[in-house]
């Protein structure tokens, strides 16, 4: 009998010990389906979801503050970068945190694994009955009108009051994928690729730049050298996604015919994630990876470059690979000291949390020393393509305020904005002290134009320009001219990666988070300031450009010999 009674007596102090996860609060919601978007019915309740959960970090105001001690200019340890272990300390959940959200995933039946290198994220897969069950939460298929895409979405979800501060959200529930990520750029067919001539740095710009941008455009216009970079450590990563393949033999046409100084044979190296691949059928020539890999290759002469391709075997749901490949880098001991990417996505497709995670993300892999560049969009303030709308609508991650937005110019008789230029002011992220002076100088200036029409508190984007009309490619043994900022955000990491050949031949650090150097006196002055044009969208002209940083084309484009000079070259 009294062994029974201490038997009895364990049950009942191990169940007490255990939380219950009775008590569930709303975590995340959201009022309104993104635009485009319609509600076709219930979600069937065995469709199986493949979920991810974000843990609470441990001390992400602490990585925050050592990303800005490394990366501005005047600070004592400003170049001294972070190891994959140090940053890893900042970001690693706590293990209470841990403990409770398996206990709560065990009391449900389910299994999750880390997809981490921190172990902050986990994923695990239940169907849609299970998953209600879980979060209280009722989940829909939405479909998207103009391009007939479906998702499995819910439009709130709740967690038990015990998870709060360990559970910082749940993905995808209320967050919507971007259903135009299969239109990077604009395209006009041409009959061949034309040949051009290298120019010498410093010779005025040919007046054919106005009508085709060729790689002799912008060694001209920006005085881009076309000496060999030396260093082998120095490495350029270009992302890819959408199955879309850099092929090698239309590099090497373009390089034959608009870099000849090159070597032809000169090519890229191949990482894959989640499946990726990179197929050589001319058929499967993409317009957009051909575009970034022939506009690193053929500009950043002589730079290691790595075409990084994503397939389609996401772990990170709706994110489209945008974090497996940020915690595929985070995981290597080097990572590329830079890394441009052309896609993106409307912000409020997407839930604050969920924003503030990946923009986290950068963070982290900009504090251990990679500048990281995303074109901003190509729909002037209507977002990441020309859409409609009541007000202005911020795209992402151009609103995170840990990466470098790159905004689109082009030639007339001088170098002005694009009206394709995405732009404007998050309605997620506030502004960062770096930016504060320029933003706080060009509302003054804008006064009441577009009042509430967007967040004069947010971070406002891009934060440089380069090219992005008419600049020639070659795709599938023929010549196109393109259109987008995905133009410009290669071009201008082109001209990152050539400055970090030369610091790093000097024995310096490369140059690592942008931002803070960029927006300083002499960052600033390193800039060509585009001071013409906007951006038009929502049926308005949306912002003009000015003297000095704007929603356009930020700081402006680059000028290669002051920004030499800058960095103390």
């Amino acid at each position: 009998m009294f062994s029974k009674f201490l038997l009895f007596a364990s049950f009942i102090i191990a169940v007490m010990a255990s939380p219950v996860f009775r008590d569930l609060v709303v975590h995340e919601q959201r009022d309104t389906v993104p635009y485009g978007f319609v509600k076709s019915g219930a979600a069937p309740a065995d469709q199986v979801l493949n979920l991810r959960m974000a843990l609470h970090n441990t001390d992400m105001a602490g990585l925050e503050k050592a990303l800005y001690d490394v990366s501005t200019p005047d600070s004592a340890h400003y170049g001294q970068h972070l190891t994959k272990e140090e940053v890893e300390e900042f970001v690693k959940p706590d293990p209470k945190s841990v403990s409770i959200v398996n206990d709560f995933l065990t009391s449900h039946g389910v299994t999750a694994k880390s997809i981490s290198p921190a172990g902050d994220w986990l994923a695990f897969s239940v169907p849609v009955s299970k998953a209600k069950e879980m979060f209280d939460a009722d989940f829909f298929v939405f479909q998207h009108k103009e391009t007939g895409k479906q998702y499995v979405r819910t439009l709130a979800y709740s967690i038990p009051t015990e998870l709060q501060g360990h559970l910082d959200l749940v993905h995808p529930t209320i967050t919507f994928e971007n259903p135009f990520a299969d239109l990077p750029v604009v395209s006009s067919p041409l009959s061949s690729v034309a040949t051009a001539q290298n120019l010498t740095t410093g010779q005025s710009v040919p007046s054919s730049c106005s009508s085709k941008v060729t790689p002799a455009c912008l060694q001209a216009l920006y005085g881009i050298p076309t000496t060999r970079a030396t260093q082998s450590s120095n490495t350029l990563g270009v992302s890819g996604f959408i199955d879309q393949f850099a092929n090698k033999e239309d590099l090497t046409l373009f390089l034959e015919a608009l870099r000849p100084d090159l070597p032809s044979s000169t090519t890229f190296k191949l990482q894959t994630l989640d499946g990726g691949s990179n197929s050589q059928d001319p058929a499967s020539a993409g317009v957009e990876a051909n575009l970034d890999i022939q506009y690193t290759v053929g500009v950043a002469s002589g730079v290691p470059t790595t075409f990084i391709s994503v397939g389609d075997n996401f772990k990170d749901g709706a994110l489209n690979g945008f974090l497996d490949i940020t915690n595929f880098l985070l995981k290597e001991s080097n990572p590329p000291q830079v890394l441009s990417t052309s896609y993106g996505q409307n912000e409020n497709t997407m839930s604050r949390a969920l924003a503030n995670q990946l923009c986290n993300a950068y963070m982290q892999l900009g504090a251990r020393g990679t500048s990281i560049l995303f074109a901003s969009g190509d729909g002037g303030v209507s977002g990441s393509q020309a859409n409609s709308c009541s007000t202005f609508v911020p795209t992402f991650p151009s609103g995170c305020p840990f990466m470098t937005s790159v905004g689109a110019t082009t030639l007339a008789s001088n170098e002005v904005a694009a009206t394709l230029s995405s732009g404007g002011f998050s309605n997620y992220f506030g502004t960062p002290s770096y930016q504060a002076s320029s933003a706080r100088s060009y509302l003054a200036s804008l006064g009441k134009t577009n009042a509430g029409l967007f967040n004069r508190t947010g971070r406002g984007f891009p934060d440089i320009s380069a090219q992005g009309e008419k600049v020639e490619v070659a795709v599938n043994g023929e010549g196109q001219l393109v259109a987008g900022t995905s133009c410009a955000s290669p071009i201008f990491a082109s001209v990152i990666a050539l400055l970090n050949d030369r610091l790093i031949a000097a024995k310096k650090p490369p140059l690592g988070f942008l931002n803070p150097f960029l927006y300083s006196a002499k960052g600033q002055e390193a800039l060509n300031d585009i001071t013409s044009g906007d951006n038009p969208g929502c049926g308005t002209n949306g912002f003009p450009a000015t003297k000095g940083w704007d929603p356009v084309t930020g700081l402006g484009s680059p000028n290669f010999p002051a920004l030499l000079h800058a960095v103390g070259l």
